[in-house]
């Protein structure tokens, strides 16, 4: 499970996101990267409307361009605010979501939250991996916050999207009363539509470079565990020949 810091950054992607929403009333790009789903249940003692929105490419892209001119920005602001959006993202290890939803009548319970949300790829579901943990307390009114699923695969640690037509996000229908009589809410992303490019420029570099600091850490890490293991064995079988040695000598 990822650990993710209630700071500034996280304050900041929480800024982000707000200016998302607000933005996509204008830009259609924006708006294309987002599914939303209303329903009831027959009695009308709960009603719920659930947005999703991937963050791809182009979102991406978009959401960049539409701060930077609203903002007036240099290309060095807006290079600046790109990578610290793709950081808080955490782009580089995992495929975010942000999920927007609004319960009225019966409240909703929704705890353990990310075992009622999956994302499917090629077929092969995947849990979240971190969420915002007030998904898990009583839902009545507004409530959004960020789903964060891998990027790479588990076992293979092959990228999950590279190759892949689309990516599924599914709710299941057990998540409330209103979505019980209607069935499962699956929304679908052509990723064929994705053509935006975040992956050159200052800030994709900056956060490669982050990632691969990381990752050097990690096989550091390793390698220092198997040396040690290896120096375990090396002394047992100097142990056990030179036992050998004494018998042989006898």
């Amino acid at each position: 499970m990822l650990k993710r810091k209630l700071t500034a950054s996280l304050i900041l992607l929480l800024t982000v996101c707000t200016a998302s929403y607000s933005a996509e009333k204008e830009d259609p790009v924006l708006k294309a990267w987002s599914h939303e789903t209303t329903a009831q249940t027959k009695e009308g003692d709960q009603s719920i409307r659930i947005k999703a929105t991937y963050y791809s490419n182009e979102y991406v892209e978009a959401l960049v361009v539409s701060e930077a001119e609203k903002n007036l920005w240099t290309a060095d602001e807006m290079e600046n605010y790109k990578y610290t959006l793709l950081k808080n993202l955490n782009l580089g290890e995992t495929i975010p979501f942000h999920i927007d939803m609004t319960v009225r009548g019966i409240p909703m319970y929704a705890q353990p939250f990310d075992k009622h949300v999956t994302m499917m790829v090629g077929g092969k579901k995947y849990t979240p991996v971190d969420y915002d943990r007030r998904f898990n307390f009583k839902i009545l009114g507004s409530r959004d916050g960020m789903v964060y699923f891998p990027r790479y695969d588990e076992k293979t640690g092959k990228e999950i999207l590279a190759g892949a037509k689309d990516v599924r996000v599914i709710f299941d229908s057990s998540i409330s009363h209103a979505l019980s009589g209607r069935g499962d809410v699956i929304w679908v992303w052509d990723l064929a539509k994705d053509r935006g490019q975040i992956a050159g420029g200052r800030a994709a570099d900056r956060l490669e470079a982050d990632r691969l600091i990381k990752r050097s850490s990690k096989i550091d890490a390793e390698r220092a565990e198997l040396q040690k293991k290896l120096d375990e064995l090396n002394k047992e079988y100097k142990e056990i020949n030179s036992r050998i040695d004494e018998l042989q000598s006898d």
